[in-house]
C-alpha cells in the first residue's frame, strides 16, 4: 500500500469541505464551475474506493481546477478549491510527491487567504490550518502547530456555521490532547443545520465527527 502523508487531504476540505455558493450566484460562470467541482470532489472522495481509480479521477479533477484557478487568478473561490483538490491529491501519493503537492496547496491557499480569509466559510484558513497540523514539521516539511491553531481559531470565529471549520478545529485539538475543548468543538459542529445542497459531504462529515466523539469518551 502506498504511503500517505498523514491522510492529509482526507481531513481537508480543504478542503476543505466548504459551503456551497448561494443561489443568487447561479449566473456567475465561475461559481457554476465551482459547484460542479465541489460535487465531483465529494463523489470521488466518498464513493470511489481508495486506489488507482480514485487517484486517476482526482488527478483529472485537479487538472481542471488548476486551469480554472489560472483562468480566474483574482477570484478567491477558484484559489481555495484549487488548494483543496491539490491537497486531496497529496494524500494519494508517496511521501516525496505528497509533500510536493502539499507545498503547492499551501502556496495556493496562502494566496487565497491574503485575498479573503472569510470567503467560503473561512475556507482558506481552515484548509491552511489543516495543512499546518497534518504535514510533518521541520526538517521534513512545513508543519507548524502554532500556525495551525491560529488559523483554525480564526476560521471558527469567522464561520460560526462552518461545519468544516469546526470539525477540523476539533480534530486539531484531539491531536494536541485537548479533549474537553475538542468535544465542545465537535458538539458545536453537530449543532450546525445540515447543508441541503451538499448531502453527501454533510452526511460523511457528521459520521466522522460522531466517531471522534466516541473516541474522546473512550479516553475519558
Amino acid at each position: 500500500m502506498r504511503a500517505r502523508l498523514h491522510n492529509l487531504a482526507y481531513w481537508i476540505m480543504l478542503a476543505t469541505s466548504i459551503t456551497a455558493a448561494p443561489a443568487h450566484a447561479a449566473e456567475d460562470p465561475l461559481m457554476t464551475s465551482i459547484r460542479q467541482i465541489q460535487t465531483r470532489w465529494e463523489t470521488i472522495k466518498f464513493t470511489v474506493p481508495e486506489g488507482d481509480e480514485q487517484t486517476r479521477q482526482m488527478d483529472a479533477l485537479g487538472s481542471e481546477v488548476d486551469a480554472l484557478a489560472a483562468k480566474y487568478p483574482d477570484r478567491v473561490e477558484a484559489q481555495i478549491w484549487d488548494g483543496i483538490v491539490t491537497s486531496e491529491r497529496a494524500s494519494m501519493y508517496s511521501a516525496f510527491s505528497a509533500l510536493s503537492l502539499a507545498n503547492r496547496a499551501r502556496d495556493t491557499l496562502e494566496k487565497a487567504y491574503k485575498m479573503s480569509p472569510t470567503a467560503l466559510d473561512g475556507g482558506a484558513p481552515t484548509s491552511l490550518g489543516v495543512l499546518y497540523y497534518r504535514v510533518p514539521g521541520f526538517p521534513v516539511g512545513f508543519g507548524d502547530n502554532s500556525k495551525a491553531r491560529t488559523l483554525l481559531e480564526q476560521a471558527t470565529a469567522s464561520a460560526p456555521n462552518g461545519l468544516d471549520a469546526w470539525y477540523f478545529y476539533g480534530d486539531f485539538l484531539v491531536t494536541r490532547g485537548e479533549y474537553a475543548r475538542a468535544r465542545d468543538a465537535f458538539m458545536h459542529a453537530l449543532s450546525i443545520p445540515a447543508h441541503p445542497d451538499r448531502p453527501l459531504w454533510d452526511k460523511n462529515r457528521r459520521i466522522v465527527i460522531k466517531e471522534k466523539l466516541d473516541d474522546i469518551r473512550a479516553k475519558q
